[in-house]
């Protein structure tokens, strides 16, 4: 009697054991369908709440449908206001993945503890938003952006970063707006000397379809000349005046894009909106998750 007492015990362990490691395979499971996923949510979108909380705002990006992230808010060694480790964790505790974070003040001087801080956050792509180190300029007066220091010199910029990103474990990207598409001084477009001079191994793209559209460049043209260049899309909209709007709303052709999307290299795309007007942010990522899943975008 005892030892059918003893032998009943052992395997009702065994079974919740059974039970626990099967729990533990699915979780796993999901995680790695999760991470499969190539849409996600640019934070610059929220910033305004990431500022005033992070948490309950990352919170929200999780409820409104988004997995993957891309982080747009680095300051002193901090993501917003948490050490690396901190914000790859609470990103964690939420289901949330650390794709790609902007770091606009990276300089040729403090590019390694930056990207070490990016790599130590969980992050897979470093990207360039603007042209750094001073080189970017903004008219108030105009609304209109620009750059100093020519297409050549960004580039050697660009490649000195790449490399030291390579050799942190991350991928270098560079983000554009619609000035990189326009004709310098020199007589030089920007992003095609970026494209056609930049190591390939060490600097890829995140083609901004809102910017590119506003330049009045046609996204599935550079696809087709730059193949496999374009790692990862920024998916904006843009309504009758030319002003941001949540995906879905607008009139750009994603349709049209998405179907180059093996072509451009594209392995990630994270929706942003700069600016959401009458609405708050909040309720504008919800409109355009709705607008991506429409479009077809995964």
């Amino acid at each position: 009697m005892k030892n059918i007492f003893v032998l009943s015990i052992l395997l009702l362990i065994a079974s919740c054991g059974n039970k626990e490691n099967e729990k533990k395979a699915n979780k796993n499971k999901e995680n790695s369908n999760i991470e499969k996923r190539m849409g996600g949510l640019a934070l610059y979108t929220v910033r305004d709440d990431m500022s005033k909380d992070p948490k309950a705002t990352l919170r929200a990006v999780a409820e409104a449908g988004y997995v993957n992230i891309e982080a747009a808010g680095y300051e002193n060694g901090l993501f917003y206001g948490m050490s690396p480790e901190a914000f790859k964790n609470e990103l964690n505790q939420l289901g949330l993945v650390p794709i790609s974070s902007h770091q606009s003040s990276v300089s040729l001087e403090n590019a390694d503890k930056m990207m070490a801080d990016v790599k130590a956050a969980g992050f897979e792509y470093f990207v360039v938003p603007i042209p750094p180190m001073g080189l970017f300029n903004y008219d108030n007066s105009t609304n209109t952006m620009s750059m100093t220091g020519g297409a050549k010199n960004l580039a050697q910029i660009l490649d000195t970063l790449g490399i030291k990103a390579n050799a942190t474990g991350l991928k270098l990207l560079y983000h554009n707006h619609d000035f990189e598409f326009m004709k310098d001084s020199e007589g030089i477009v920007p992003i095609d000397y970026l494209l056609e001079n930049c190591n390939p191994d060490y600097v890829n793209f995140q083609m901004d379809l809102f910017w590119v559209t506003k330049a009045g460049a046609d996204p599935v043209s550079y696809f087709t000349n730059y193949p496999d260049r374009f790692k990862m899309w920024h998916v904006k909209d843009m309504d009758d005046e030319g002003k941001f709007a949540p995906v879905g709303k607008g009139n750009i052709d994603f349709k049209r894009i998405l179907g180059e999307k093996e072509r451009s290299g594209m392995r990630y795309y994270m929706v942003e909106q700069d600016q959401t007007f009458e609405i708050t942010p909040l309720e504008a990522i919800k409109i355009s998750q709705h607008g991506i899943r429409n479009i077809g975008f995964q």
